[in-house]
């Protein structure tokens, strides 16, 4: 079962305060704003087509630096950020909002920028039945806020670690490929872990011609194959066994994906969705201060 979102936030918002602020705390607003000062800052997006994702996360950075700032969430997760508008107001010291401010923003602009790739890319393939899948090519430790963020943005998550679904890749069919001790394993997880999902990946339509004999696989991986590879893998899947779907990866950009899409396969994973997102541009200002 997978960790609840603030579960797992905890201890990296420890993590990143404690690196920020080092073994002599906020040096700057402890030397020049009075520590009774107080104030009122807003966060916005400064860029068309942000997605949001880690507001509460951003609450929690603020709570945690200062348990009595008055937190506002203005927007929920996944909503589309038009630029300059408030998301979150934060209210009371002054010294705590400034020194909250830079590990709040990081884990909303990179939050948001996981979300807003995978609009993009949602919207790319509009219209067909294709949906968008993640990929385990995580931040260790942020996985499940990465996957969250996936989520917000319209995305759909893939098996979030080895635990929760079998995957089985070119590097495992080296040490065994034959499709009798295939079907055996199969059997085995089907035993062990009911309901449990299991995909198999091929790299040549002869594979995939002879996985689809075997039963009790769930999802097939079309590796880097082109697109007359995938509209003959569709044909073939349909005609041997309609019940597995068919994944497709590998070259997948922005610019490729809804040729891959319109094949007919049912998902493009694009591991570019958490691995290459980049930080969209948020910012903190302080919009009232009141000196001591």
């Amino acid at each position: 079962m997978t960790a609840p979102v603030k579960d797992v936030a905890d201890p990296l918002i420890e993590a990143a305060l404690r690196e920020d602020l080092g073994d002599h705390g906020d040096v700057t607003t402890h030397s020049f704003v009075p520590p009774d000062a107080k104030g009122r800052a807003r966060m916005f997006a400064k860029q068309p087509g942000t997605v949001l994702s880690g507001l509460e996360i951003a609450r929690q950075v603020f709570k945690r630096v200062d348990p009595s700032l008055q937190v506002r969430l203005l927007a929920v997760d996944g909503d589309t950020a038009p630029p300059g508008v408030s998301v979150l107001e934060v209210e009371g010291r002054l010294g705590p909002i400034l020194t909250a401010e830079r590990t709040a923003l990081n884990f909303v602009q990179h939050l948001s920028g996981v979300a807003s790739l995978t609009r993009r890319f949602v919207e790319a393939v509009a219209g067909t039945s294709c949906r968008i899948l993640d990929t385990r090519k995580t931040t260790p430790g942020w996985r499940v806020l990465e996957k969250a963020a996936v989520a917000h943005g319209g995305g759909t998550n893939h098996r979030f670690g080895l635990y929760d679904a079998v995957m089985v890749k070119d590097n495992h069919l080296v040490a065994e490929h034959r499709l009798p001790a295939l079907s055996a394993g199969i059997e085995r997880v089907r035993k062990a872990y009911p309901g449990m999902k299991i995909e198999l990946e091929v790299d040549t339509l002869k594979q995939l011609d002879a996985f689809l004999a075997l039963t009790g696989v769930d999802v097939i991986l079309l590796d880097n194959m082109t697109l007359d590879q995938m509209r003959e893998a569709v044909k073939l899947r349909d005609a041997a066994n309609p019940a597995v779907l068919l994944e497709a990866s590998g070259g997948v950009n922005l610019q490729t994906v809804r040729g891959i899409a319109e094949t007919g396969v049912d998902f493009v994973s694009v591991g570019a969705l958490t691995h290459s997102a980049p930080s969209v541009d948020v910012s903190l200002e302080i919009t009232a201060a009141t000196p001591a």
